[in-house]
């Protein structure tokens, strides 16, 4: 049995409960360990305050937002990694920096366990678990609410009866979880696939702006580094897009998904910055990435998606596929310019000093460079296997 666990701590109802009865139950000392990477509604000393009065003996706030977008959303991004073709993983990419900081967190406290306080049906213990196995296979993970069972309002009257100071109600409809990245909201009225989303769930997309708008976006090397001409650190960059793109109501997704553990889920989304920034990107490769790698790197996209939401990113193929992606960015820099309307973001121009787009090669005006003679004996060559196949085997021609 473990003496020292640190535990991934959010400052909500569960992982409140659990650091008091992990204290109870199992007899460990407990350490949280709040990680900031960008939730919009923390105050994370009272976050820090609610961990140390739930009876943790150590209480520390990590604030991770540069690393979380420079280490794993940029990575992300550059991968266009969108899972099941529309999340942009807005959750899952959040996963392995908190465990490396919990990780980091064991090591510093001599501990020999750590903690997170996902339920059993979910993605994120596949994340938290997998991940930490891949860091620190010494390390015990410990799961309490997987195998407390206490429903939500036997956790309320936990935290009551030992004076755990929580904010949380039995009326409380969704379960939200945010970063710079977007915001997941589910639970509620949203378990009905055909309910429509109630009109308080969301936040980051509310429509203010009614003017239509074109925002520029800069990158280099496929990293995205301007907006409209202001150079600008990852994290703030992500906050305007966000900003901007959101006050046109834009950025929301509605979904089921397959979750790792085999259940579809009814999920909602806003992530107006992570699906604008997509958009642009892979725009901007449509004009600097070679027709092959341009198609093999689509091929790989929704595996290298895979891999993050399944809690993978620590894992030999990510590192392989990270390479790749690496190597196809070296040209992908240059802008993209966005139009944006009332819950519309559309792309309507691009360009790049290494574009490979030729004006002479594809116009049909006098400025036309393309040497059409050329194409005659192209098109005999390319169709001959098909002309063999018609003459000596295909019933095709007794249709006709």
């Amino acid at each position: 049995m473990p003496k020292r666990v640190v535990l991934a701590y959010s400052g909500g109802l569960d992982t409140s409960v659990a650091v008091k009865w992990m204290i109870e139950e199992l007899g460990v000392e407990v350490v949280a360990v709040a990680v900031d990477v960008g939730q919009a509604s923390e105050d994370f000393e009272v976050v820090r305050e609610r961990a140390l009065a739930a009876g943790a003996v150590e209480a520390e706030v990590v604030d991770c937002r540069a690393e979380f977008a420079r280490d794993f959303v940029m990575p992300a991004l550059k991968a266009n990694a969108m899972y099941e073709g529309r999340y942009p993983l807005v959750s899952a990419l959040s996963r392995p920096v908190i465990v490396q900081h919990l990780v980091a967190a064991a090591r510093r406290h001599n501990a020999d366990a750590v903690a997170h306080g996902c339920t059993g049906k979910g993605n994120d213990q596949v994340r938290f678990e997998v991940s930490t196995r891949a860091l620190a296979p010494d390390l015990e993970v410990i799961a309490p609410v997987r195998g407390w069972g206490m429903t939500r309002e036997d956790c309320i009257a936990y935290a009551d009866r030992h004076g755990i100071p929580i904010t949380a109600t039995k009326e409380k409809l969704y379960s939200i979880d945010d970063n710079l990245w977007g915001r997941a909201i589910e639970c509620g009225p949203m378990e009905d696939p055909w309910a429509v989303p109630p009109p308080g769930v969301w936040s980051l997309t509310l429509p203010t702006q009614t003017e239509p708008r074109d925002l520029v976006i800069g990158f280099e090397a496929g990293i995205p580094v301007a907006v409209d001409g202001e150079r600008l650190e990852p994290v703030e960059l992500i906050d305007k897009v966000g900003s901007i793109v959101g006050s046109y109501g834009w950025g929301r997704i509605d979904m089921v998904e397959n979750r790792r553990v085999g259940i579809k889920s009814r999920e909602t989304y806003e992530c107006p910055a992570s699906l604008a920034l997509i958009l642009a990107h892979a725009d901007l490769e449509s004009i600097t990435l070679e027709r092959d790698l341009a198609r093999e790197k689509a091929r790989l996209e929704p595996r290298y998606a895979e891999l993050i939401y399944d809690g993978l990113w620590f894992s030999p193929l990510k590192q392989a596929l990270d390479a790749f992606v690496d190597e196809s960015q070296h040209y992908v820099t240059g802008e993209v310019r966005l139009r944006l309307e009332p819950n519309s973001c559309l792309v309507t121009g691009r360009r790049s000093e290494h574009s490979l787009y030729d004006y002479a090669l594809a116009t049909y005006d006098a400025a036309d460079a393309f040497h059409h003679e050329d194409s005659a004996g192209f098109v005999r060559l390319w169709g001959l296997g098909i002309e063999t196949w018609a003459k000596r085997q295909s019933s095709l021609g007794d249709l006709a």
